[in-house]
């Protein structure tokens, strides 16, 4: 099974995992989704003082509705609705926000309590002989910090890495509407962004699963001392254990280091993509002001929906590299639940009369 295929098999594995919770996901969604339209209009008062207040463009329709034709540009009433406007947007997004953030938290947690409690129940199943072999340090790991994974990929990185998607998508209707030309600049930079995502991903996931190992090989040499520590002090084998110790940390130490430098490195050149396309669409676009092609107000409203447009970009492209960390550790859990105790108790067993 070549890599991808088997990406997807975990992903399957571990929606079915999720499968309970699915409504609490499918509520988490629509919130998300929500968010997207009050995102777009965020850059929209600025726009409004800037052409219709400041400058010569018709009010907007709904404002012309609420104060009338007539309206003078410097009545006090219209500047307060106009500065009042990101304020409201910015209630509605918070009340958002703290909606999702209660409701993922509950759903998170009850997903990772859900998988940790099977995890442990068929990890009690096993064999004294796989215990005697893989070591109870390596399946308290796997149940402990291993199958949280499953949390960060049915919610913190599904959810946003779809609704970041939709407001790509969103992004780019909008500003194909003001200027095609811009729009069309802004997206160079994602072939760009999907070839570094492409690179950093396998390597970041090779390294992961090394430090994933190291980790739990630290901790077998923890458990084993502190298990055997009226031995280790019978014999005086503290500086002994004290240093296999350190050895093993320090092999998890540089390997933390090299992770740190290849997320250091593809964030680099992620933002370095982004400011090259930002700078093409600052200069086009001033020129396009000076051409007439669009309004003082269009440019802070193309700007605003750029840096916008970015920062989707730029989750998806790191959501795809800090995913390979959670696929390793899934994939590690999935190992241990896959595990076949040697006597395989009946699905429905007959009680003993007493």
């Amino acid at each position: 099974m070549d890599r991808k295929s088997s990406d997807v098999a975990l992903y399957r594995r571990v929606l079915l995992e999720a499968r309970p919770l699915w409504s609490h996901i499918a509520a988490l969604f629509g919130l998300t989704l929500l968010g997207t339209p009050l995102t777009l209009l965020t850059p929209w008062p600025l726009k409004i003082a800037v052409d219709s207040i400041l400058g010569s463009h018709e009010l907007p329709r709904w404002l012309g509705r609420l104060f009338g034709s007539d309206i003078s540009r410097t009545d006090l009433r219209l500047l307060a609705v106009v500065a009042a406007l990101p304020i409201a947007i910015a209630l509605a997004k918070h009340i958002l926000d703290l909606s999702f953030a209660v409701l993922r938290s509950y759903t998170a947690e009850k997903l990772v309590l859900s998988f940790r409690a099977k995890l442990f129940r068929h990890t009690q199943s096993l064999s004294l002989t796989y215990h005697d072999t893989a070591g109870t340090a390596d399946s308290t790991y796997r149940i402990q910090y291993d199958a949280p994974a499953v949390q960060w990929i049915a919610i913190d990185a599904f959810i946003p890495l779809v609704s970041s998607a939709l407001t790509l998508v969103a992004m780019i209707v909008v500003m194909s509407r003001i200027d095609w030309s811009l729009a069309l600049v802004a997206l160079a930079v994602i072939p760009v962004l999907y070839a570094v995502s492409h690179i950093y991903s396998r390597r970041l996931k090779h390294h992961w699963r090394e430090a994933k190992g190291i980790e739990s090989s630290t901790l077998a040499v923890v458990q084993e001392a502190l298990s055997a520590v009226r031995v280790v002090k019978a014999f005086a084998q503290e500086d002994r254990e004290h240093a296999r110790y350190v050895r093993h940390a320090s092999r998890n130490l540089k390997e933390q280091i090299k992770l740190s430098m290849l997320a250091g490195r593809f964030s680099m050149l992620v933002g370095l993509a982004m400011a090259t396309g930002t700078a093409v669409v600052l200069f086009l676009a001033v020129w396009h002001v000076q051409t007439g092609r669009i309004s003082l107000g269009e440019l802070f409203l193309v700007m605003s929906y750029l840096a916008m447009l970015y920062t989707p970009l730029q989750t998806v492209s790191q959501s795809v590299a800090s995913l390979q960390g959670s696929i390793v550790s899934a994939a590690r859990a999935f190992e241990l639940l896959d595990q076949t105790p040697d006597v395989v108790e009946r699905e429905n067993p007959v009680s003993l009369s007493s």
